[in-house]
């Protein structure tokens, strides 16, 4: 257990090491460089226009951010206390960055979409503007399975919406205007905004002066919830994943700072727009339990969601069914194109019984992180949020039908987690060294 704990405590120390070379500017310069050659890649040689149209211009985004990373690399090592190289400035770069590459393409997009062009938004967009047309009109966001088995073979597919009713009010805006600011995508950037910024508050307002560890591990984990390319990628072409992603990352945040009632109610609006937060959700009950705040945190991890889906579940009950449920398991009246090489997919494609098999996996995989939560419940938000993470990167990986966007949730949800640390969590105790001949002793 001793080695166990040291060799954790190392592999931190490294990738603190790491992570604060250059005061943090080697591992910017790294990312926009490897995202500004991701953008011009898939402005390339994407299949998906929305995705190339997003390449062309977040190429130019990332490269500016890249240049500018550059030379205050450049000017730190002639001035090393300037204030344009300081995590305020890091802070700014990453702001203007995450316009550059999501917000303006979004905006592009959208206009662009306003204005006549069919290839500036991907399926997503549709589907949730038309679940906001019909919740406006009949009251439930789903159609049943008479009404989409009546609809054209090739249009089958856009009359399903595989989420949870809450979804359907980032349409509601296109159903009552057309123009381009009611496309689905800016509302889905404002909520992730909104989400990150009272994250972001909640975590520095608890800050001490000499928190400043944290604070350079908070923009680490912004940068991944916003400039990441996945993450900018999905926003700026579908973006229905962004504002469940920045819920959960709020409701972690609200744990990281006792607040589990309020942790309660971001986890449980995000569970209302998408299944993706429900097992969110469920690691933070459990750590309100180890709290005395297992009552506090379901009443919004499970309230809002139920309160969500009662109206649609009077409405239409079968068509609730076919769309939450049927679909997403795959027998619905078509199946989903989501499909990219993970080990369930092959899995389940290549293998005599290969969905059973599969199936099993994934239910496997989550048994042994059921036994692991009742043995050990996570007592601290950040080994809540590495559960999170890894458990929804062993269940995107095991999933027989999934795609490479939903990455966005265990990454970012990993680069996270140090932004959670307390001082009570994280008590400043020196690695022993435990090499031959060496005393660990002081």
């Amino acid at each position: 257990m001793i080695v166990d704990d040291l060799t954790a405590r190392r592999r931190r120390w490294h990738w603190r090491t790491l992570d604060n070379a250059a005061g943090g500017l080697a591992l910017d310069l790294g990312l926009y460089a490897v995202s500004a050659t991701f953008a011009a890649i898939t402005a390339v040689t994407s299949t998906l226009l929305p995705h190339r149209a997003w390449g062309a211009v977040a190429a130019v985004g990332y490269l500016l951010a890249t240049l500018t990373v550059t030379a205050q690399l450049l000017l730190r090592r002639r001035s090393p206390t300037s204030r344009l190289t300081g995590l305020p400035a890091r802070w700014t770069v990453t702001g203007l960055a995450w316009a550059a590459t999501t917000l303006l393409p979004l905006a592009w997009q959208s206009i662009d979409r306003a204005g006549g062009r069919t290839d500036r938004a991907q399926e997503e967009v549709l589907v949730v503007e038309q679940a906001g047309n019909r919740l406006l009109e009949h009251g439930t966001p789903y159609l049943g399975p008479d009404a989409i088995a009546a609809l054209p073979p090739g249009e089958q597919l856009m009359g399903y919406t595989p989420y949870q009713p809450g979804m359907a009010m980032f349409g509601l805006p296109r159903a009552l205007l057309d123009t381009w600011w009611t496309d689905s995508r800016v509302w889905f950037a404002v909520g992730t905004a909104l989400a990150l910024a009272l994250a972001v508050a909640a975590l520095r307002g608890t800050r001490t002066t000499a928190d400043q560890r944290r604070d350079a591990a908070l923009l680490r984990g912004v940068q991944a919830a916003t400039v990441l390319p996945v993450c900018a990628l999905t926003l700026a072409t579908g973006g229905d994943d962004l504002p469940v992603l920045a819920l959960c990352l709020l409701a972690l945040a609200f744990a990281a700072t006792d607040r589990p009632g309020r942790a309660g109610l971001a986890v449980g609006l995000a569970g209302a727009l998408k299944l993706f937060a429900w097992p969110v959700a469920l690691v933070l009950i459990v750590w309100g339990l180890t709290r005395r705040a297992g009552a506090r945190v379901a009443a919004g991890a499970i309230g809002l969601p139920v309160a969500a889906l009662l109206p649609a579940l009077l409405v239409d009950r079968d068509a609730l069914t076919e769309n939450v449920l049927r679909f997403p398991l795959g027998h619905g009246l078509v199946t989903s194109p989501a499909q990219s090489p993970f080990p369930g997919y092959l899995i389940a494609s290549t293998l005599p019984a290969g969905r059973l098999i599969a199936a099993a996996l994934l239910v496997a995989a989550g048994l042994a992180i059921a036994v692991r939560l009742a043995r050990r419940p996570p007592r601290t938000a950040v080994a809540a949020t590495l559960i999170c993470g890894y458990g929804l990167l062993a269940a995107i990986a095991l999933m027989p039908t999934t795609r490479f966007g939903y990455l966005l949730y265990p990454l970012a949800l990993l680069a996270w987690a140090p932004a959670l640390h307390r001082q009570t969590d994280t008590p400043a105790t020196p690695i022993p060294d435990v090499r031959p001949g060496r005393s660990t002793s002081a």
